[in-house]
């Protein structure tokens, strides 16, 4: 399996090149390698709905590092924000058919662990932190929301809804037009104020890891 590392000054991330969301961190490449395998068995269920044939690993020698990215401050804060040159490479029609089963399989493990932990308390970090379940819903409607904008694409205004359990279904339905389109080279690559925007593997990459990382978060601090 073909791994890219993203190497920061504190922290490390191992991204499982040809499973966007098989995405863990550590303090080094030994340990972020070794996360990434402890999660193989989580993400093939997070993902069983796709039906794409994921077998786990049986031990970490398996993966093989096929590229090492400088990571920056993004890096370590917590997120894995470089993006392989994989990324840049055409989508075919079964690559984008393979995404969407991805990210709607991601989806529903998200709707389905936060419908789990309604009304049931989140265990606090050791300083009392943590968002409640609320604010993590919020969160990830938000931070899809910036992602969509980052792909070229805008979720309209009649669609932000005060509950954000409202405005997922056009959201997604959103996300799902502009991938096609994205895909196709029909979205300028360029914003409007010049800086470049994702590309479609990596903006499936990156969000397919952001509500990956939220969902486990859930099941994990759940009392």
């Amino acid at each position: 399996m073909d791994v890219a590392l993203e190497l920061g000054k504190k922290r490390t991330f191992a991204s499982a090149l040809d499973w966007p969301g098989w995405c863990r961190s550590g303090k080094d490449e030994a340990s972020a390698l070794q996360a990434l395998f402890d999660h193989a068995l989580r993400y093939g269920q997070a993902i069983q709905t796709a039906s794409l044939g994921f077998e786990p690993p049986e031990n970490a020698s398996a993966f093989v590092v096929v590229e090492r990215l400088q990571g920056n401050s993004g890096t370590d804060f917590g997120a894995p924000n470089v993006a392989p040159s994989i990324d840049a490479s055409p989508v075919s029609d079964a690559d984008l058919q393979r995404f969407k089963a991805l990210l709607q399989a991601f989806w529903l493990s998200f709707d389905t662990t936060v419908r789990a932990a309604e009304g049931k308390e989140l265990r606090k970090g050791p300083r009392g932190g943590g968002r409640d379940l609320e604010r993590i819903i919020r969160h990830v409607l938000e931070a899809e929301m910036a992602y969509l904008t980052q792909l070229g694409g805008k979720l309209k205004a009649e669609d932000k809804r005060s509950d954000p359990r409202k405005s997922f279904v056009p959201l997604r339905a959103a996300i799902l037009t502009n991938l096609d389109a994205a895909s196709r080279g029909e979205l300028p690559r360029v914003g409007p104020r010049g800086g470049l925007r994702w590309t479609p593997r990596f903006f499936v990459r990156y969000s397919a890891w952001h509500i990956l990382d939220h969902t486990w978060e859930i099941e994990d601090r759940l009392l």
